[in-house]
């Protein structure tokens, strides 16, 4: 593979005939892997191989099967309800919007119910984008998140002008049909082929290089996206040690992908993880939190940079943190860390203060927020009850925001724009 590309770069192989002859059949997860040196060391004719259009790397099904429930099946079983209804939107959609037909009221709802429908699909890709597409890019895959992710906000735009035609006044029947039906042919095949391509490409070479742990990691955010027109199933259930395994952030360096290494041993692939594909390990001094990991110096510059001023209170009513923005609303000393926060209020105040600490520690409760103007400044304040997983109580956290310009801001701004 390596002399391929040597080939390849000292034009003794042609770009359009043997290399196609060389990659056809070939390994999918290898041959992208093989685009993507290609593509890394600036050879123009594998571009399109590291993209959504694998060029001569024959696209097949991986033949493996997995549980109701898994990525891979969630993944493939969505594919096939956007077929259907892809393919059952071309069929029936000219009918329904035949010439000489009257557009009823009927004809329009169920149109709106096969947006609705259609609308879903961005969960599918918002999982594919965020989830698979970041597993693929730790063993150094990252042809389909920077090619196939274009295709997706093509989909978006697409679906965008096919709502805005649907849900739009019907002024004129005849020019109402053709934009809708012209939307939709470009909207349709554009959907399919990503479908197929999903299956035939870019599954196989996920199941190629992805580690069990990374499609439990996959499984379990999953949900907060949602899924796209079919409900996954239910058979495919990690046990709780699996689970805590693969989505417990762990320090240390990273497993250098299994596919490379072994294939690099083959000689048949000079081809390893490179820094900038490599996922990088935390700092030594880094906090490990729940969803990644931070050094003090970071997780400072973070909160100093929230455009809000945060205080923590903790459950015997101390406080015990405040961050220090350069536009902070209230002043808050040093001196102020472990005073009782009764005793930082004003007298006429306390009684409203007691009455948030004891409704929140008494689970009654769990924000209360206020707004007021002080010195032509339009302040919100919001008061946070914080507890773990068990539900027990572990402080209030205060969030003051200054929003007097947000207040002013109207309309859209799309482009880049500095303060100063």
């Amino acid at each position: 593979m390596s002399e391929l590309l040597e080939n390849q770069a000292d034009n003794r192989t042609s770009q359009n005939t043997s290399h196609a002859q060389e990659l056809q059949g070939c390994d999918v997860c290898l041959a992208a892997q093989i685009a993507e040196e290609a593509a890394r060391r600036g050879q123009p004719g594998h571009s399109r191989a590291a993209g959504v259009d694998y060029g001569p790397i024959e696209a097949h099904a991986d033949g493996a099967t997995f549980p109701p429930g898994h990525p891979v099946e969630t993944f493939r079983s969505e594919n096939a309800a956007i077929r259907k209804l892809g393919r059952a939107i071309l069929k029936h959609l000219p009918v329904l919007l035949a010439e000489g037909k009257p557009v009823t009221p009927e004809a329009v709802a169920h149109l709106r119910e096969v947006l609705n429908q259609i609308l879903d699909i961005d969960k599918h890709y918002l999982r594919k984008e965020h989830l698979l597409f970041t597993c693929l890019e730790r063993h150094g895959i990252t042809g389909p998140s920077k090619a196939m992710w274009a295709r997706d906000d093509e989909v978006r735009a697409l679906l965008k002008d096919f709502q805005a035609a649907i849900t739009s006044e019907i002024d004129h029947e005849a020019t109402w049909r053709q934009v809708l039906l012209a939307t939709a042919h470009r909207l349709i095949p554009i959907m399919l082929d990503l479908a197929e391509k999903e299956d035939q490409i870019l599954l196989p070479m996920a199941i190629k290089a992805l580690t069990e742990n990374e499609w439990i990691e996959i499984w379990a955010q999953s949900p907060q996206f949602g899924w796209c027109i079919v409900d996954p199933g239910r058979d495919y259930r990690p046990s709780a040690t699996a689970l805590l395994a693969a989505t417990a952030p762990k320090p240390g360096k990273p497993k250098q992908d299994s596919l490379l290494t072994a294939a690099a041993e083959d000689g048949a692939l000079s081809l390893a993880m490179t820094p900038a594909t490599a996922p990088a390990p935390p700092a030594r001094d880094a906090i490990i939190l729940p969803t990644g990991a931070l050094t003090l110096d970071q997780l400072i510059a973070i909160f100093n940079t929230m455009p809000v001023d945060l205080t923590f209170v903790d459950a015997d009513d101390r406080v015990r943190f405040f961050s220090e923005g350069a536009g902070r609303v209230f002043v808050r000393p040093k001196a102020v860390i472990g005073r009782q926060v009764q005793h930082c209020h004003p007298p006429k105040s306390l009684h409203l203060v007691d009455r948030i600490l004891d409704d929140f520690k008494a689970g009654r409760q769990s924000v209360a927020e206020f707004w007021i103007t002080l010195k032509e400044r339009f302040l919100h304040i919001r008061y946070f009850a914080l507890r773990n997983e068990s539900g027990t109580y572990l402080g209030t956290l205060e969030v003051t925001q200054d929003l007097t310009r947000e207040r002013t801001l109207q309309g859209e701004q799309r482009l880049v724009s500095y303060d100063n």
